[in-house]
């Protein structure tokens, strides 16, 4: 009772006798105890700093146009634009991307990368949204930098 795990045994009986016992171990699960940063006056300034430019990049991704356009290729649902996470996570990691390849292809690049990102993803990997498309476009930048140099 005082420790942080329960312990349960079991008698193995060969015949009539006890042959061996089996410890079973797991550990208690406990809610972390967090109180103390409830008196932290940094901890809770940079929580409040952190929730206000999570809502700031929310915003900015709500009017970005790639917003639209991950919707229409299905890559973003209506209730992923009430996840303040997704949107921010967006903003502050992919959509710089985004503007890189547009810088490079235009704005129909950005698209064409889109179109194959929504047929070539798995069901599975729409669980995390942000790093999905972020690794995809992290992979594609440096061909598309390639190609253009091979261009010139």
């Amino acid at each position: 009772a005082h420790t942080s795990f329960n312990v349960t045994y079991e008698k193995k009986k060969a015949g009539r006798s006890i042959d061996s016992i089996v410890f079973h171990i797991e550990k208690k699960r406990k809610a972390d105890d967090n109180s103390y940063k409830l008196d932290d006056r940094a901890y809770q300034e940079d929580k409040a700093r952190k929730a206000e430019t999570e809502d700031m990049l929310t915003v900015q991704a709500l009017k970005s146009p790639y917003t639209k356009l991950l919707m229409e290729h299905f890559l973003l649902s209506y209730l992923d634009l009430t996840d303040t996470k997704i949107l921010s996570g967006l903003q502050a990691h992919v959509y710089p991307l985004y503007d890189e390849l547009k810088d490079l292809r235009g704005l129909n690049g950005v698209k064409d990368h889109l179109s194959y990102v929504g047929a070539k993803q798995e069901d599975y990997s729409k669980k995390n949204i942000c790093k999905y498309l972020k690794k995809a476009i992290e992979q594609y930048l440096p061909t598309v930098k390639r190609q253009d140099l091979n261009h010139e």
